[in-house]
């Protein structure tokens, strides 16, 4: 079959934005008596999204938040983030060209552990949201990664928005962490990880792995749907 669709995450392999949601949790625990590290978040928090992880914090630290104050601590990190963000662009290098080469070929989208309005924010700041057919962020799915459901929901709103019926084995998701890496493989995807965050080494379910977006091959993307 031939590639349908390229379903990317958001930050990591298009935003170099984990350093700036790294020090909006720092402070926004912080507030709250709890010290997090940089090791601490890459290698427990990551994954999550921004309700999860505050959760798994809590749980970590033996807290009791209730869901109405971690409402409001996604709330007020979406704030810090928004603010860091004003002025400043993202992206990683190459990344813009990247996704224009995707676009040109075949249908593009999102799924990302990021709250929908946070990462169409920024695209539209960089003016490439209109290269993007789907954006399943955070809020749109109940499991979030490494869980299949944003990468089944985006295959599957791809699928309304062509007008075609999609299947996931036709379709490759790019990553940056082996937890969207399950989650793609999870929801049938085959996988391409970028080393932005975490080394080649360590991304071992991906199908391959490129050093930079900048790197994106859409001839090689091909041959992993080639039978």
């Amino acid at each position: 079959m031939p590639l349908a669709a390229i379903i990317f995450d958001f930050d990591g392999v298009i935003a170099n934005s984990e350093p700036l949601h790294f020090g909006a949790f720092r402070d926004e625990v912080a507030a709250r008596g709890i010290a997090l590290t940089e090791t601490a978040y890459y290698t427990r928090y990551l994954g999550f999204d921004d309700a999860g992880a505050f959760r798994a914090i809590a749980t970590d630290h033996a807290q009791q938040w209730s869901d109405r104050e971690i409402a409001a601590m996604v709330a007020s990190k979406a704030q810090r983030i928004d603010a860091l963000e004003a002025h400043m662009s993202v992206l990683f290098p190459g990344a813009a060209a990247a996704i224009r080469r995707a676009a040109a070929t075949v249908p593009i989208g999102i799924a990302s552990g990021a709250l929908t309005a946070e990462i169409v924010r920024t695209l539209t700041r960089e003016q490439m949201v209109q290269y993007f057919t789907v954006i399943v962020g955070a809020d749109q799915t109940a499991a979030s990664k490494p869980a299949p459901d944003p990468y089944l929901r985006a295959v599957e709103r791809m699928s309304l928005a062509i007008h075609s019926s999609l299947q996931p084995s036709d379709c490759v998701a790019i990553e940056d962490s082996h937890w969207g890496l399950e989650s793609a493989r999870r929801a049938g995807l085959r996988t391409i990880g970028v080393a932005h965050t975490y080394d080649a080494e360590s991304l071992t379910g991906a199908d391959f792995v490129i050093q930079r977006i900048e790197d994106l091959d859409l001839d090689r993307i091909s041959t992993l749907l080639t039978p």
